[in-house]
């Protein structure tokens, strides 16, 4: 006899044999029994303690996760992590072209610094930008549709890989540590204007030996900006490991006179919690801290990277295997009674959909007109010309 499930009036048998038209009615009685099962609200986690610099004491070591959250940076996490893989096959497919930076195997450090701020922070990043684009609050389709350059993209298909932006996000920057100044300054403007608010600088491993990032370190410190300095450490600037760049890969230690702390960064949790600790500094007026975020990429640097010329494929194997950030969230909260396989797996199906939607809609929106190319140079400012590739070439540009 095969198996029923009979639940809120809803028979569903089980075949024997796979068959297309149960399918639906398949996943219906999946959202049954997810809703039917009694879930823990929440649970407390340990977590790994940071590494500290010039501080007492640093984030909490343990830390209360609710189901609400936990379900939520699951889909960000796996949202991010599908649309770098659907930008990696665009990419292949001569879709998308061009400079393009991947970060999956990055997702804790996106979703956990965004758990711990406020809409209202503010955030700049170098050219691995497409994570906290969309934490930041974009959707994948306006992504996506500017990485394929075309009207629908977040700034209108004129920036593409590492020029995207959004409220309180300042980009993606494509001059490596160019972005540290700036984001000193935009922390400057926080402090004048007098608002309760911070700014999140980011950088890579490959940048942290330039002087521009200890001269911002040197006016920050001075002005006590509330400013978060963060070093995305994924052991490689480009093609060099970090021991065969720097004299010392303590990054976290390298603001000498500003506090530091070095974070598990392929944890979410432990992400969050430092962020959090790390923004309660700022606000407190005591000035700039750094973080450290230890993480690691499982692209190459970019597409025309590799990515195993310089490294094993059994070390991306190994951290994908005991680190990696999704997969760490899923088994606490399956084990934690905060979820259960089904449920998420029926998140993953909904992600999949959602970027397949949004890939279709980036590939079928049409490109900006040429016309357009001198549009939105200001954003407030009446109608002027702009001279093209030589002096009978005119563009009007409309903010």
């Amino acid at each position: 006899m095969l198996p029923t499930l009979l639940h809120l009036g809803i028979a569903y048998t089980v075949s024997q044999g796979p068959k297309p038209e149960n399918h639906a009615l398949g996943n219906l009685a999946s959202r049954v029994l997810v809703a039917s099962r009694n879930f823990a609200n929440d649970a407390t986690f340990e977590i790994k303690k940071c590494d500290l610099h010039r501080l007492e004491e640093g984030p909490p070591v343990t830390t209360v996760l609710t189901r609400e959250d936990g379900l939520k940076y699951y889909r960000m996490m796996q949202t991010v992590r599908r649309m770098e893989l659907k930008a990696d096959q665009l990419y292949k497919q001569k879709i998308i072209r061009g400079f393009c930076h991947l970060c999956d195997g990055q997702e804790a450090c996106c979703v956990g610094l965004e758990a711990g701020i406020n809409p209202t922070d503010h955030l700049i990043t170098a050219y691995r930008a497409h994570g906290f684009t969309f934490t930041r609050g974009l959707s994948v389709r306006a992504i996506l549709a500017e990485l394929t350059g075309r009207r629908g993209g977040c700034a209108k298909g004129k920036g593409g890989s590492m020029h995207m932006y959004a409220k309180n996000f300042y980009g993606g920057n494509g001059i490596v540590g160019a972005q540290v100044p700036l984001g000193a300054g935009i922390a400057l403007a926080c402090k004048y204007n007098e608002k309760d608010e911070i700014c999140l600088t980011l950088y890579g491993d490959g940048a942290a030996n330039q002087g521009q990032i200890f001269e911002a370190y040197n006016m920050a410190a001075l002005w006590k900006l509330p400013c978060i300095f963060i070093c995305e450490n994924n052991r490689y600037g480009m093609g060099t490991s970090v021991e065969r760049a720097a004299a010392s890969t303590d990054y976290y230690k390298r603001g000498d006179f500003i506090p530091g702390l070095r974070v598990d960064g392929m944890d979410i949790l432990c992400v969050r919690e430092a962020t959090r600790f790390a923004a309660a500094y700022c606000r407190s007026g005591k000035g700039p801290i750094l973080m450290e975020l230890q993480t690691y990429r499982y692209h190459g640097h970019s597409m025309s990277d590799p990515g195993v010329s310089y490294r094993t494929r059994e070390e991306i194997q190994e951290v994908r295997s005991k680190s990696d950030p999704i997969m760490l969230l899923k088994d606490r909260m399956v084990n934690s009674n905060l979820a259960s396989v089904e449920e998420l797996k029926e998140i993953d199906v909904e992600v999949r959909k959602e970027i397949e939607d949004a890939a279709q809609f980036a590939t079928a929106d049409p490109e900006p007109p040429l016309e357009e190319l001198g549009y939105h140079i200001y954003c407030s400012d009446p109608p002027f010309e702009v001279r093209g590739a030589n002096q009978w070439i005119k563009f009007k540009s409309i903010s």
